[in-house]
């Protein structure tokens, strides 16, 4: 919604008047504004579009996550790195079920830029063994589901690694 820069300019100017209420005696007033200040730094931390985005992917509502992606106007400057790695990730989650080819793009640029649960990683690279089996690309396929399965360090994701390299003998 607003850029990353503005946020923390917003929380100083809050941190700012809430000094100015305790020194004038209204130390309420001040830690309330404190208080509203630490939203907007969480905010600058955590993306409220990708927060919003993740709540609708909970639910299995694909169309209402891609629609809070898309107020995203431009991720480069509104997002840090990571949060550009989230916001990969969610489209390339997305674009999984349709379009392969544009959701391997968005995966791969989810791993470069970072994300930082080791769970979401592992999830990516198991998205992107799958569409490397689906094109043929054995080799690849596996070196990504033995990442994935480092990765899984509480084993949620044992039953569709298993799964996947059942798959891949087929082939």
């Amino acid at each position: 919604m607003y850029n990353k820069n503005i946020k923390l300019v917003i929380a100083a100017i809050i941190i700012g008047v809430a000094v100015w209420q305790m020194i004038e005696g209204y130390i309420g007033n001040g830690i309330m504004l404190i208080l509203l200040s630490l939203i907007f730094v969480f905010l600058y931390f955590k993306n409220e579009l990708i927060l919003l985005a993740f709540l609708r992917l909970r639910k299995q509502d694909f169309d209402g996550a891609k629609k809070w992606l898309n107020k995203i106007k431009n991720p480069e400057s509104a997002l840090t790195t990571k949060q550009q790695g989230y916001y990969n990730y969610l489209l390339g989650i997305m674009l999984s079920q349709t379009n392969i080819t544009q959701a391997e793009k968005y995966l791969k640029k989810a791993i470069k830029l970072g994300l930082s649960m080791n769970q979401d990683l592992a999830v990516a690279k198991l998205n992107l063994a799958g569409i490397a089996m689906t094109k043929r690309r054995k080799r690849e396929a596996q070196t990504l589901l033995t990442e994935a399965k480092k990765l899984d360090k509480h084993n949620m994701l044992k039953d569709q690694i298993t799964m996947m390299k059942q798959q891949m003998k087929k082939i």
